[in-house]
Formats: structure tokens, sequence, C-alpha cells
């Protein structure tokens, strides 16, 4: 299975991190093309070869219309045309109604409440009353859901991050002069591993700290891993005394997460945690809406079972499966979105297909599908929901005629 391991240098913010992307080899003009389902407004994602200190990447500029706004190492010394300020509501409404991937709408989610709920820690306030400012722009939306849909483009089972340089000194922003690491960051990287640099310049961004904690799976990479490619993202200010620059590894290794190896005989297993709570007196119409939260929020499978409970009253048996990590915000959403007094849990191991994405053309246009291989064969194919309800809606015909025009050309 693949994953992905990032070493931090230079430090890391959003477009560093789509920059190592673009440097991979994931298609800049399918992220473009992705991306412009946002109603946001029209942008473009400019990729460009940088060299420092001798090693070679990329550097990414997103232009907005009629200015350029560039992070990477927060060069605030860059022009910088301020976008009007988003709540995470208006955040999470612009990502769930655009046509992107149920997963990458997800993890883009979980990445945008992260930010909110450190912001919130540092202000004293609540996430949703938290305001983004430079966060909230719009070329730092780009940043984030791209570098989310370019995670799922590299179909990676796990990431892992190592310790990420700290710099020094004071960075202006819309809250004033604040010191450095910038307070967001900081309670972004509370847990995880940092280290000491002699820069005095902010070389890590809340962007690029809620981007890859929120991604990170394992401390380093498996062991007896193999490198399949490099990438080198680059930011825009000159650092003092080393590149500024962000390597993320594609590496292939014979587990999953970590938690034990593949064979020709079967797939990896992942270890997963199940919340489940019986429900007797919550209307449908907000069960429904838990649903949808707890699986915009990240998690695996949430499903709902008919049960008989006590005082002869018919209810439902909320069950929820999702990765450890994800158990405080699983346990917040249940406690507050339903009128449950218990979560029941405990941990269950999930045998996974080994997995990739690729795309087909059909009469109706270009479909992604999803393929799961078992013992060294391809059994599995599924395509996208999403893109054959867009397909179908436009050619007038039902999305059963899209799905199996899809299977038909995989089959090919």
């Amino acid at each position: 299975m693949k994953h992905l391991h990032f070493d931090s240098v230079g430090g890391a913010s959003g477009d560093m991190i789509l920059a190592a992307f673009l440097d991979l080899g994931v298609n800049r003009e399918d992220l473009q093309r992705q991306l412009a389902g946002l109603p946001i407004g029209p942008f473009e994602i400019e990729a460009s070869s940088i060299s420092d200190r001798g090693l070679h990447g990329t550097r990414v500029n997103v232009q907005v219309v009629s200015h350029v706004h560039t992070q990477g190492g927060a060069d605030h010394s860059q022009p910088k045309v301020h976008s009007p300020h988003r709540g995470l509501r208006e955040i999470r409404a612009l990502i769930e109604g655009s046509q992107l991937l149920a997963a990458v709408k997800a993890t883009s989610l979980r990445v945008f409440q992260r930010l909110a709920e450190a912001e919130a820690q540092v202000h004293g306030t609540t996430p949703d009353q938290v305001h983004f400012h430079e966060v909230g722009a719009m070329d730092a939306i780009i940043d984030i859901v791209g570098a989310c849909l370019g995670l799922q483009r590299l179909g990676v089972a796990g990431v892992s991050v190592g310790p990420l340089p700290l710099g020094h000194g004071t960075v202006a922003c819309a809250h004033g002069i604040l010191p450095v690491p910038a307070p967001a960051t900081v309670e972004l990287l509370k847990g995880f591993p940092v280290a000491e640099a002699d820069e005095p310049f902010e070389l890590v961004t809340p962007t690029g700290a809620a981007l890859l904690t929120t991604w990170k799976t394992l401390e380093t990479f498996p062991s007896g891993s193999r490198i399949l490619k490099v990438g080198q993202g680059f930011g825009h200010r000159t650092l003092n005394g080393r590149p500024n620059v962000l390597r993320a590894m594609l590496m292939e290794s014979d587990s999953v997460a970590g938690t034990g190896p593949a064979t020709d005989a079967g797939p990896a297993t992942d270890a997963c945690l199940m919340l489940e709570c019986n429900l007797d007196d919550l209307t449908p119409e907000l069960t429904g809406s838990l649903m949808k939260r707890l699986l915009t929020a990240g998690a695996l499978d949430v499903f709902l079972t008919p049960v008989q409970m006590k005082k002869q009253r018919p209810g439902i048996l909320l069950t929820v499966l999702c990765q450890p990590e994800q158990r405080p915000a699983m346990l917040d959403l249940i406690f507050r979105e339903s009128t449950t007094f218990g979560i029941r849990e405990y941990p269950v191991k999930r045998t996974v297909l080994e997995r990739r994405h690729e795309s087909v053309e059909t009469p109706f246009g270009r479909v992604r599908v999803k393929i799961g291989r078992w013992q060294g064969a391809d059994i599995t194919v599924s395509p996208e929901y999403e893109d054959c309800l867009c397909l179908s809606e436009k050619a007038g015909v039902p999305v059963r005629v899209v799905y199996e025009a899809a299977l038909i050309r995989n089959a090919e």
C-alpha cells in the first residue's frame, strides 16, 4: 500500500504542500478543473520550477482575479488583497455545495474544523463564531481543498510527518502583530514533534499545520517501505540558512497504517473504532442531519438499525465506524446532535482491499472509478456516483446508464 511521508526543512504552508503534490506528479489541470466547481470565483493555479541551495522542485502561485496572493513560508513581503472574511458555516456551505468527491469534502472540512477550533481556543470563542481572515481568503481555500484533493489523487493509505521547524520573531496579520509561531499554529501543533530553527520568519503557517496534523496517521513511515517518488514544494521567502522547502516522499509498503502485513493471500488490515448508542426520542429529521454531519466530519461509515427498546418503544441503533484519532470529534457530534446519555465504544479490525483510482471516457464524459484488488487481481470496480449523477443530469439520461457505460469502458 502507498504511504506519504513529509520532511520539512523550511516549514510548511498550504501552497508548499500543494506544490509538493504537483512535483510528485499530481495533474495541475485536473486540480484546476475539479476546484473550479467551488463557488468562489475565477482563479488560476500556476506552477513553476524552482531551485534553491542545490535542491530543485516546484513553487505554486494562486492567481485570483486582478490580484496575486502568495503564501509559502508566510512571505508577508508579498502584496496582499484581502478577500471577504468567511466563517466556518460559509466555508462548509461552499465545500458541501461543490461537485467534489465526498471523501475530499470530508477531509477538507476536517481541516477547516481543526482551524476553527484552534482559532476559537486562542481567541476565547466558539468554532462557529470564528471568522477566518487570511485562511478565509479565496486562495487559501484553494490551497486547503486543493491539497486534500491532491492527497486523494495520490491514493495513499497513511501519512507521516517529521518534526516541523519553528521560526521566531513576529508576524503581521489581521489581528495585528503576533509572535512567531502564530498562536493558532502553536495550538494546532500541540502534541506534535517540532524542531528549533534559527530563522526570524514564520515557517509553519496555520494552514500548513492544520493540513499535516489532520492527515497524520503515523509518526514515521512503515519499516521496509520503498520510495517511489519524491516531490519538493518551495515557499516564496528566501531563508537565511536553509532552503525553503517541504519534501514529500511517496512510498510503498506491505502494510496499511503500520497495523499488519499484506500478502498475496489477502489485503491488509487497519484498526478502527466502533461507536454506538440507542435512540428512541430523536425525530427523523434530526437523525438524518446527524448522519450527514458525522460523515462530513470524516466517519468511515454511519448506519441506522431499527431496534425494539425498553418500555416497548421502537427505536434506532446508531452505529459509527471511525479511525481512533477521530474519536473526540465523533463523540462531540453525537452528544451535541442527539439525545443520548451514553455511547458504547469498542475497537474493531477492518480488512481492506488494495485500491486505486482511474478515469474512463464514456459517451457522456469522463468518470472516475475506484478499483479494488484481491490476491493480485482486480475484482471490484465502482464508478464514482457523483460523476455519474452530474453527467446524467447534463445528458438527460438515467444515472444507471452512465454508471453502466463506465463499467463497460473500464472492462475494455
